[in-house]
């Protein structure tokens, strides 16, 4: 009986956007429920963060390690098995009848989602190659933009029409499906490693990620000159520290940092973090500014917040066609400037405005970023080899769940620093909205130093997804050699030449 047969580009792209659609939704979802989850649990104070801690830090602790994993155990072995894990973690998550055990369940769901991304976007960079890298890109931009934009709307619909219990339960047929699709239609690669588990670098990346993401999420709301979280952030960056000095002298390191000496990777994951901060924590900003300064419901804020994820779709249309001429330079830094300047217009929203103006804004901010997520995407792993691609999505993922957090940690401290009330003429307390505004200029800032760090990016060192796809018609038509499209050997001597120079032109 022969295994039914669909072309692995059409079904890789099919099974990671189901999987990483639903666990990147799971994180914004869960923020709209924690009111109706704090009711039901009579939690005391912000004791009901630990489901959303809990789930950062599991998540963190697993990224260093699934490179190696999905190199060593199989891609399609390790991601189906992260799949299952987060699927039937979902589900009992809906089950859960008191908290621990629900903060339990959402562990276990954090150390799925951990593996997910990384593994995913290694299969999804073996799958295609460098030439096509602007689709990867394109690809990749459907769950990570939707999904967030669309968690708060499906949110406050399921809680409002069901019960929280649906927030997790949405997961499961999802989850499912994905699960059955990708156990017939996804094939296995196994990479070349060779070495043995470094635990010493897991432990020390696991402890320094999963202090560092504790401290950036509880911060703002403990202080942070408390205790708590001055010794955990101390704690974090020793081990990180720790860990980088262990890992660059190991001959077989869990998360190969030595990958920081490739120019184009180095500079594109710098743009990364600080863009990925002050985009995803403007999402932050957004609702809390249209929720509790302005006072509309959850669903009517997620609903004036979707435009940007509308505006990422469909500049990226845009940037899909124009990046092989353009190149990815000018589009980073052209995007983010664009998007530091709307960002900053959003400081001119008050009370009374319309909020189609802010809904023009959000739409704008989407259009603008597209042009650096789609540009980073494809010239990160442009000279990254195929047996270096789970390492390098790896360490990439790790950026980008760093750069949230910071953002959101950055932001929200804003708002608290500024007050997000203040005392009116007639002594009635009133949303001060100085302090949102304060927020949308420091993403404005973060944009901007992402803008900045793109003059660093060097078109040459995105040649190999640059190049034009020529169909085999036209090329055995022109006689066009087959090196010409971008094959593994341009790709492999891109690679070398990048890793010579590291240091920027001068």
């Amino acid at each position: 009986m022969h295994r039914p047969y669909i072309n692995p580009k059409i079904s890789v792209s099919i099974i990671f956007v189901s999987a990483m659609f639903m666990s990147i939704m799971d994180s914004t979802i869960v923020n709209v429920a924690l009111p109706a989850l704090s009711r039901q649990f009579n939690a005391v104070g912000t004791s009901i963060d630990a489901v959303v801690v809990g789930y950062l830090v599991s998540l963190a602790i697993i990224i260093p390690a699934s490179g190696w994993l999905g190199d060593r155990l199989g891609t399609k072995r390790v991601f189906l098995s992260a799949l299952a894990l987060f699927t039937i973690a979902s589900a009992l998550c809906g089950l859960a009848t008191s908290l621990p055990m629900l903060i339990g369940f959402r562990i276990l769901q954090g150390i799925g989602g951990g593996a997910l991304t990384p593994v995913g976007t290694a299969i999804l960079y073996r799958t295609f190659p460098p030439v096509e890298r602007v689709q990867v890109s394109r690809i990749l931009n459907i769950p990570t933009v939707l999904a967030p934009a669309s968690g708060p709307v499906l949110g406050g619909l399921l809680i409002d029409k069901l019960s929280w219990h649906w927030v997790f339960y949405v997961n499961v047929p999802i989850g499912i499906a994905a699960f059955l699709f990708g156990l017939l239609f996804l094939q296995e690669y196994h990479g070349h490693t060779t070495g043995t588990f470094d635990l010493g670098g897991f432990l020390l990346a696991g402890i320094g990620l999963a202090l560092t993401m504790y401290a950036l999420s509880e911060g703002p709301s403990y202080g942070w000159t408390s205790v708590s979280i001055l010794s955990s952030l101390s704690a974090g960056l020793v081990s990180i520290a720790l860990f980088i000095f262990v890992e660059l002298r190991s001959r077989h390191p869990i998360l190969d940092l030595r990958l920081f000496s490739n120019r184009g990777f180095r500079t594109c994951n710098l743009v990364s973090l600080f863009s990925t901060a002050g985009f995803l924590g403007l999402l932050y900003a957004g609702p809390l500014f249209l929720q509790q300064a302005r006072g509309v419901s959850a669903l009517t804020s997620g609903l004036t917040t979707f435009p940007e994820a509308i505006g990422v779709l469909v500049s990226t249309q845009i940037v899909a066609r124009i990046y092989p001429g353009v190149g990815p330079r000018r589009l980073i830094i052209g995007g983010l400037t664009g998007v530091a300047i709307v960002m900053a217009l959003m400081s001119l929203v008050g009370q009374d405005t319309t909020l189609w103006l802010m809904r023009a804004l959000m739409f704008l901010t989407g259009a603008g970023m597209a042009f650096s997520f789609t540009s980073v995407q494809a010239a990160s792993f442009a000279t990254i080899s195929s047996a270096e691609t789970g390492q390098a999505a790896a360490i990439f993922n790790a950026q980008r769940q760093i750069g949230a957090s910071l953002g959101v940690a950055l932001i929200s401290s804003v708002i608290s620093a500024v007050g997000m009330t203040q005392v009116s003429t007639s002594g009635t307390v009133v949303p001060n909205l100085t302090s949102y505004h304060a927020a949308f200029i420091a993403a404005a800032v973060l944009a901007l130093i992402a803008a900045c760090i793109g003059l660093s990016v060097r078109d040459s060192d995105a040649t190999a997804t640059m190049r034009r796809r020529v169909s085999k018609s036209k090329a055995q038509q022109k006689n066009v050699p087959e090196q010409v499209l971008g094959t593994e050997q341009v790709h492999v001597a891109l690679n070398q030449e990048a890793r010579t120079n590291v240091l920027p032109e001068s």
